[in-house]
């Protein structure tokens, strides 16, 4: 159907198709061809889609937005069931459902969905599974791995579908999203480097204010409370109780100051320290010898009124537990493409699922 593919006609979409090819592609990219995307602008009331197909710009403009849009001919389908997002504000959520929390999948594309198929999040179809339930990813989509656009519309896609159902997916932000909408790339795959090069924008605005993927992300918060379990990616400092802070004003103070060149004024106070090495996407006292004393551990859980504190951010070789099982870390090393876990909590239960599904105990490391 050419390069419109399943897009039916021009008229009926209102859509003008431009295709750049890359022509003087030098030799390593004639051998690795790369393709990414899409990446979907709101303009007016219209949208441009930018990809990247075997090493080939395809771009499509003035393209009329209608619901449950489909997107098919930029490599990964994708559809567009929502193109505006308000900021989360519901941060505490209880439930006598299923609950499975995993985190920093790092580009890992087809090792995340084996996980998530085997441990019932998702079927065989790639489809929502987890009916009433709630699926908890503490950030580190971005980075490291060459997957991470088709992780981000997989997760866009499976959100819509666990509404449906009546589920939720809790995607909270983690360190590297935040570096990625700040321009911070030492960690971004070379195959980004060269999509950025080709759509000729810095990969940081490929999700800036207006793209649908940048606004969604931008909707996210940075903490979750599902019953006596207190989520967020790297942790919570001692000095957050000394501060006497409540969730919502972390949630809010942390995203009030999320990208930097955005604000009217440089980072000060509490948004400066909620962003640097205390906050709560980057502190790993919590897993680490010379980090929260038990004590203070004990403070926090009093102060949030919750029992467990669960975090990724800090690499393990599974799921498991310390400090007699108040903190729980869910990094299971899924980054290195080779081997991931997902923890499960069923009422009072709580299991690490296996990448073929098996439940196993959780371990305690102190």
């Amino acid at each position: 159907m050419g390069i419109i593919g399943k897009w039916w006609c021009a008229a009926f979409l209102g859509l003008t198709a431009v295709s750049t090819s890359i022509s003087q592609a030098s030799d390593d990219e004639q051998q690795m061809l790369v393709s990414d995307g899409p990446y979907i602008k709101k303009q007016d009331k219209s949208l441009t889609v930018e990809c990247v197909v075997n090493s080939e710009v395809k771009r499509f403009v003035n393209m009329t937005y209608t619901p449950s849009l489909n997107v098919e001919n930029c490599g990964y389908p994708v559809t567009l069931s929502a193109i505006n997002f308000i900021e989360q504000s519901t941060l505490r959520f209880d439930t006598n459902q299923r609950i499975v929390a995993t985190s920093d999948f790092h580009g890992q594309y087809s090792l995340m969905k084996s996980i998530l198929q085997n441990n019932g999040v998702i079927d065989n179809n790639g489809n929502w599974a987890l009916g009433k339930g709630h699926f908890v990813i503490t950030g580190d989509i971005f980075d490291r791995g060459d997957k991470v656009t088709e992780i981000l519309w997989f997760i866009y896609h499976l959100e819509q579908q666990a509404k449906a159902a009546g589920g939720y997916v809790h995607l909270l932000l983690g360190n590297h999203e935040v570096m990625i909408l700040n321009g911070d790339l030492r960690y971004l795959h070379p195959k980004y480097i060269d999509v950025a090069r080709m759509l000729d924008t810095p990969f940081e605005l490929l999700f800036d204010q207006g793209t649908v993927l940048g606004e969604w992300l931008r909707s996210k918060p940075v903490l979750v409370k599902i019953n006596d379990m207190l989520f967020a990616h790297g942790g919570f400092h001692p000095e957050l109780v000394e501060k006497k802070l409540t969730l919502e004003t972390i949630n809010t103070t942390f995203k009030t100051n999320l990208v930097k060149r955005e604000l009217a004024e440089p980072r000060t106070g509490l948004g400066r320290y909620l962003h640097k090495s205390n906050g709560p996407i980057w502190y790993r006292g919590l897993l680490r010898d010379n980090g929260a004393t038990s004590a203070e551990i004990d403070l926090l859980l009093t102060h949030f009124d919750v029992k467990h504190l669960v975090v990724g951010h800090t690499s393990q070789k599974e799921v498991l537990t310390k400090h007699q099982g108040r903190v729980i870390a869910i990094d299971s090393s899924i980054k290195r493409g080779q081997y991931g876990e997902v923890l499960i909590v069923e009422g009072n239960e709580k299991w690490r699922g296996t990448p073929s599904g098996e439940k196993r105990q959780l371990i305690d490391y102190d």
